[in-house]
C-alpha cells in the first residue's frame, strides 16, 4: 500500500480493534471504498491477535509496521 488514510485514536477506553473499525468506517464514507488492510505500530498488537503479529477486525486485516508511530493507524487497499 503506498497511498492510505492516518487516522490517530489515542483514547484509552477503546480497544484496538474498534479505533480500527472507526478508521475504517471514515475512510469508506470519504473515499467510497472498503479499505482491506491497517498498519498499527507493533506495540499494539502485543496480547491481542492470534500470535503471528496479525488481528483481523471485520474484513480489515491489521498488520504490524515499523514506521508507524503508537495510537496511529494506516488504512487504505492493497492487493492480497
Amino acid at each position: 500500500m503506498e497511498v492510505g488514510l492516518l487516522w490517530l485514536d489515542n483514547d484509552p477506553r477503546r480497544g484496538i480493534e474498534e479505533k480500527v473499525m472507526r478508521a475504517v468506517a471514515y475512510y469508506r464514507d470519504k473515499y467510497g471504498r472498503q479499505p482491506n488492510v491497517c498498519f498499527v505500530h507493533p506495540s499494539m498488537l502485543e496480547g491481542n491477535g492470534n500470535g503471528n503479529g496479525k488481528l483481523k477486525a471485520g474484513d480489515v486485516e491489521v498488520r504490524p509496521g515499523r514506521a508507524i508511530l503508537p495510537d496511529h493507524f494506516w488504512v487504505g487497499v492493497t492487493d492480497r
